[in-house]
């Protein structure tokens, strides 16, 4: 197994250096990154079917977040350059028809897995209204005024290739207000349903705040029981 550490210089770069891991993949090897993303909002393929695109691709301009558009579908989701991580496994398949919801669940389950390692308790699923709504998602409670009260802080695509796939998905680890801050913005923007007190962060649920230990705890979960192992860096970060 592949591992890549790092953050190239640009975003460009950047997502370039994720596409190499479909391409390790399709070469039989399968390849693990769990990285800090530069800030921007990333908007899904859905997003850029709807009248208001350009408006919520404004929107994320005017709040310091530049908009991409990302490989996958879903709907935006935003990267605060600081504390919220992205993460991707890629393995070589031998048939796009099948495997698709034991690749989930596997990295559900090591999501999971690490989560529990950091302290928390997550749930499957996500609230009503949530950032970038899916089957896949993951959350936590946290304490607030009223209670306590659900707020998601993973969520999980995929995307297959003829002879690779790769599972890939985003950790709200904190800095709460700025990520709602311009999700606010952009799904407004959109017409699309957004609950901001859906958005959740590893920290307000108990765990750390700075994203370093998630990374490698997220990292280790995704590695699995992989015994022949080789990182590498990726410079710019």
């Amino acid at each position: 197994m592949r591992v890549f550490r790092g953050r190239a210089p640009s975003i460009e770069r950047d997502r370039e250096a994720s596409r190499t891991l479909l391409s390790i993949a399709a070469d039989g090897e399968p390849a693990v990154r769990v990285w800090t993303p530069h800030r921007q909002v990333a908007f899904g393929r859905r997003d850029t079917r709807l009248e208001g695109y350009h408006r919520a691709r404004e929107a994320a301009r005017e709040r310091g977040f530049p908009p991409i558009e990302r490989d996958v579908g879903g709907r935006a989701v935003a990267y605060d350059g600081e504390t919220t991580l992205a993460f991707a496994r890629a393995e070589p398949i031998a048939d796009l028809r099948i495997g698709s919801t034991e690749r989930y669940e596997r990295a559900t389950s090591a999501l999971e897995e690490a989560l529990r390692s950091l302290g928390l308790e997550p749930i499957r699923g996500e609230p009503e209204e949530s950032f970038c709504p899916g089957t896949h998602s993951l959350s936590v409670t946290d304490a607030t005024a009223d209670g306590r009260r659900q707020r998601k802080v993973v969520g999980l695509a995929q995307r297959v290739r003829q002879d690779a796939a790769l599972v890939a998905g985003i950790v709200l680890v904190a800095n709460r207000e700025a990520v709602t801050g311009v999700l606010e913005g952009v799904y407004d923007s959109l017409a699309v349903p957004l609950d901001a007190a859906t958005v959740g962060t590893v920290a307000d649920a108990g765990g750390p705040s700075e994203p370093a230990p998630v990374r490698s705890t997220i990292e280790n979960a995704l590695i699995g029981d992989a015994t022949d192992v080789s990182a590498e860096r990726i410079d710019g970060e």
